[in-house]
């Protein structure tokens, strides 16, 4: 967000906020006023015209004064938010505070001004009757405190925001909100449990004849006074229980996100109690999977996707086993000429578009290039996955990779040998740096026959081995070629080509 954006999201807030702490107060204050004025049971006193009527004038007098005070006061405690909001600037650890206790230092002058109007009314009830002067103030600390805990749960959401840029940076050190816990029972205490203490007191005031009602007064009373506790009690609830189910929605969906793949998530951090920690936590955490899947990919493009689950479920111990495996090896004809002949990028592409194709075939065959030798591969079937018949994919892998050559890459000339036996398969190296690979004969076999299939037409040789271990579909592809004794090895190897 600009720096324009976050000065119109400084007003914004601004303006509810203070659009909020009025309505707040001009409500508690009105219904105050209607509760001494018609329902309340106050004592008999002589001059109780006089007395309503001086309650009325001094009731909109102290509103005319309170009411801008209070307004400009609030302003004068959000400034230094909204201009670190305005400026654009990180969010420093005292501007973080700032932003994140703005709601609770908001109450500092609801608090002050109730408590004031509340003292005043008290010392000119008292010229009357200081059983009046009792009712009174009993009445202004139940307005208060509900007044108090509507007015900061207003002033909390509406400065989610605020929080939300306070908090992009990480969780401050220690809470700097009330907690989930707090917030409840703070919330029942002054919303519902305040009106019924006051309920009592009447019904003590009652007892001890204090006050002097009728009983229909006093049944208004009991109605009002819990009428008040029931809709103020469950708007501030309402508004408590979305603060908490607000976040853990969020989390919800993004957790549901997560299950379905998508690491690229991350929820709002906008509370300063340990809702934002959970929140900030939950991010941490899928950030650590994000980073994961990412060096999972990276591993798994690496070493093979095969070879990757396994080290991931298995652990990367070095050593290895014997497993019969088929063994494809292909080399690319005339790599020395090709590199003189063409720079060094032009180089780089054609071996990419020949690797592509030997990749995408190899792993439609079940097998998988198991390393990249400059202009060669080696690939594996058969580990580190069992096959049901490993030889009959590495044949057919080598048959359909020649025909899907001449077509896409006409100009790229290649060898293909394959062949089969045991060898042992694992990690080999050492315990700071090694790999997944395959050490025997039918490895070896394969680059011989790589070597000689470069010289023949059809550029693909099998051993006869290999395709004797073959399912009869795929052998009966494959016909006899003679024998020839390998480069390296004392005895004779049958060789076979691809039929046509």
């Amino acid at each position: 967000m600009g720096d324009a954006g976050q000065g119109e999201l400084a007003r914004r807030v601004v303006r509810q906020a203070a659009a909020a702490t009025v309505v707040a107060n001009l409500g508690g204050a009105a219904v105050v006023f209607a509760l001494l004025y018609w329902v309340m049971p106050l004592p008999d006193i002589d001059d109780a015209d006089a007395a309503k009527l001086t309650n009325a004038i001094v009731f909109l007098a102290f509103l005319a004064v309170a009411v801008p005070v209070g307004t400009v006061w609030s302003l004068r405690l959000f400034r230094p938010v909204g201009a670190w909001l305005s400026g654009g600037e990180p969010a420093g650890a005292d501007d973080q505070r700032r932003a994140l206790t703005a709601p609770i230092r908001q109450l500092l002058p609801i608090v002050v001004l109730w408590l004031a109007g509340g003292a005043l009314f008290v010392v000119l009830n008292a010229h009357f009757a200081w059983r009046l002067a009792l009712i009174v103030g009993i009445t202004a600390a139940l307005g208060a405190a509900a007044t108090a805990t509507l007015g900061y749960l207003l002033d909390e959401r509406i400065m989610r925001p605020v929080a939300a840029r306070a908090l992009r940076d990480g969780p401050p050190d220690r809470l700097a909100a009330p907690g989930v816990r707090e917030r409840i029972a703070l919330t029942w205490a002054l919303c519902t449990g305040v009106p019924v203490l006051g309920l009592t007191l009447i019904g003590v005031a009652q007892l001890a004849g204090t006050v002097e009602a009728s009983g229909d007064r006093l049944a208004a009373t009991a109605m009002a006074l819990g009428g008040i506790a029931l809709a103020v009690g469950l708007a501030a609830m309402a508004l408590t229980a979305r603060s908490v189910a607000d976040p853990l929605r969020g989390m919800r969906e993004a957790v549901a996100a997560v299950q379905r793949g998508d690491t690229d998530v991350e929820v709002p951090v906008y509370d300063g109690s340990e809702v934002g920690l959970l929140q900030a936590g939950f991010n941490q955490m899928v950030s650590g999977l994000r980073e994961r899947e990412h060096l999972r990919d990276l591993f798994g493009r690496q070493v093979g996707e095969d070879v990757a689950r396994e080290a991931l479920e298995r652990g990367t111990e070095l050593g290895g086993e014997v497993r019969d495996v088929a063994a494809l090896f292909i080399d690319l004809v005339g790599s020395t000429e090709l590199a003189h002949e063409r720079p060094p990028t032009e180089v780089v592409e054609l071996l990419n578009e020949l690797f592509c194709v030997v990749v995408e075939v190899v792993g439609e065959h079940g097998g998988f290039v198991n390393k990249f030798e400059g202009d060669a591969a080696l690939c594996l079937f058969g580990a580190p996955l069992p096959r049901e018949d490993a030889c009959a994919d590495a044949l057919a892998a080598a048959r359909e990779m020649r025909a899907r050559l001449r077509e896409e890459l006409p100009d790229v000339d290649v060898g293909i040998g394959v062949s089969a036996g045991p060898a042992v398969v694992g990690n080999v190296g050492a315990a700071e740096r090694f790999e997944y690979t395959a050490i025997g004969d039918p490895v070896n076999e394969a680059a011989r026959l790589t070597e000689l299939a470069k010289e023949r037409p059809g550029r693909v040789v099998a051993s006869g081995a290999a395709v004797d271990a073959a399912g009869d579909e795929e052998a009966g592809r494959w016909r006899e070629d003679g024998e020839e004794a390998l480069r390296g090895r004392s005895t004779v190897t049958r060789l076979a080509v691809p039929r046509g």
